[in-house]
């Protein structure tokens, strides 16, 4: 009976650690700032948008960016962002995954980001990374055909997480994410 149990369990780990695609870029050619997630989480998933967690302060930071409350309307918050230059993707394309927390990911694959930056138009000069395990990802897993292990011609910055499960003050997350405005202010 025990190692009944123990089958039953095991199938329901596999289920749950299925193997998990992320969304496809969010961007326009006027994009000139790239934000990084890892992979989105399971309300993001079964919602199919990204940041869909009421939690998640994403588009509270985005918005709050520009002194506005943030649209109700998913398709707005979409269009607010690249309105204001601001592009959005993961570096995962998959992964497996129990739960939403990026401790869980496994067997991870990553974005075609060499594609990506080389779409005709593409503006974007800064990645900024949706927190440290977002940038962790990119450093250990995106490799360029010249070999590089960076983003050539990119620079990389890191914010804290917008996630609910970093619980740092929504004050303290916004001031450092400040550095999104003032690069686009600077560019103009």
């Amino acid at each position: 009976m025990l190692d009944g149990q123990n089958a039953g369990a095991e199938a329901e780990k596999d289920k749950d650690e299925e193997r998990l695609k992320a969304f496809p870029p969010v961007w326009s050619p006027s994009c000139r700032i790239l934000i990084l997630g890892s992979m989105p989480g399971r309300k993001s998933l079964e919602q199919q948008r990204y940041y869909g967690h009421p939690q998640n302060q994403f588009w509270r930071l985005i918005y709050g960016l520009f002194g506005e409350e943030p649209s109700p309307v998913y398709e707005e918050r979409l269009a607010f962002a690249t309105a204001h230059g601001i592009a959005l993707w993961d570096v995962l394309a998959s992964c497996e995954r129990e739960g939403s927390l990026d401790t869980a990911i496994r067997h991870p694959v990553v974005n075609d980001f060499e594609t990506f930056f080389a779409r005709p138009g593409n503006s974007i000069r800064h990645l900024f990374f949706n927190g440290a395990k977002a940038e962790a990802l990119f450093r250990r897993s995106v490799q360029f055909s010249s070999g590089e292990t960076r983003a050539p011609g990119y620079v990389l910055h890191t914010l804290p997480s917008s996630s609910p499960a970093h619980t740092v003050p929504y004050a303290v997350k916004l001031e450092r994410w400040q550095g999104i405005r003032d690069i686009l202010q600077a560019e103009l």
